[in-house]
């Protein structure tokens, strides 16, 4: 089976869907599209895809028991949101690997026990001598060189869901990667990647640099440190396509309020998704708040 590749004209994702498909409607914007043009030549191939392993079934259970339990500030119509769109969606993003090495300097604390004497009252009012013990560090200057592989960073590759979107529903367990086929996308929406490897290559860099940086933190010796400083070099970077299993929801809460778009990732069940608040409920909550805060200053006497 092979596949064609439609763009969305309201939102501009690019959809891949099966051969036999002729329309669409867009998972992130709800137009519909109609197949007009052919593949583009100029965008890659993905490397790997993960399978679906949450079913509609399970993803809209998902989405109702998300929905009743976004706490008491959420807008009310929330919990009995009309479901107007589900799409189980192969969302194509980077996957990023590198072999790093850095040269880092910090202050390293060493912990010890002081004990030390002192005088005091007691209840009689009688001077008398005691002990106590407390806690001084020594610190010291250190610098050392680390080199560590850093494996696994995602970074999207789609212009319909933004990194931190995805970032909401991760992680996603690569374990169960497997080389990409067409026969991936059969009955399912596939979109092809909109953002190139240079676009993200910037991005996955810095998720790197952060996660060594976490690293280099715990790998500091001593009982604490300070002042972590670090030159970090990449090499051997490496950048793959992938398709990620991810169900988009539409919950329409609201007559005249636009939908709210829930993610949920279609290997694991993680849900994440903007909560629409209730201002009348957080006014409200304020004004029993500082009524409270009134009473009590009344009670004590600091007001009168």
């Amino acid at each position: 089976m092979t596949a064609v590749s439609i763009r969305c004209d309201t939102c501009d994702a690019d959809i891949v869907l099966a051969e036999h498909l002729r329309t669409a409607e867009c998972p992130y914007c709800g137009s519909s599209s109609v197949v007009e043009r052919p593949p583009s030549t100029d965008r890659p191939v993905p490397t790997f895809a993960l399978g679906f392993v949450v079913d509609q079934a399970r993803a809209i259970s998902i989405v109702q028991t998300w929905a009743r339990s976004r706490g008491p500030f959420a807008h009310s119509g929330l919990k009995a949101a009309a479901v107007e769109r589900t799409r189980g969606v192969y969302l194509p993003a980077w996957l990023y690997g590198a072999r790093a090495s850095a040269d880092w300097r910090a202050q390293i604390g060493e912990e010890y026990t002081v004990i030390e004497t002192y005088t005091t009252t007691d209840a009689k009012g009688n001077t008398v001598t005691r002990t106590r013990t407390r806690t001084e560090t020594e610190w010291r200057s250190l610098a050392g060189d680390y080199d560590a592989f850093v494996n696994d960073v995602i970074v999207t590759a789609s212009n319909g869901v933004d990194n931190a979107s995805l970032e909401e529903v991760e992680p996603f367990d690569l374990r169960a990667l497997r080389r990409y086929g067409p026969e991936v996308l059969a009955g399912w929406i596939g979109e092809e990647a909109t953002l190139s490897r240079d676009d993200c290559l910037s991005q996955a860099r810095d998720e790197a640099t952060e996660e060594l940086g976490d690293r280099l933190g715990a790998h500091m010796p001593g009982d604490k440190h300070r002042d972590l400083r670090f030159q970090l070099a990449l090499h051997d970077e490496v950048a793959d396509l992938v398709l990620l299993p991810v169900w988009v929801f539409a919950l329409r809460y609201a007559e005249g309020k636009p939908p709210v778009r829930l993610l949920i990732n279609g290997q694991t069940g993680k849900a994440a998704g903007r909560v629409p608040l209730s201002v009348p409920r957080i006014l409200l909550a304020v004004l029993l708040g500082v009524g409270l805060l009134v009473a009590l200053l009344i009670a004590v006497g600091v007001i009168g």
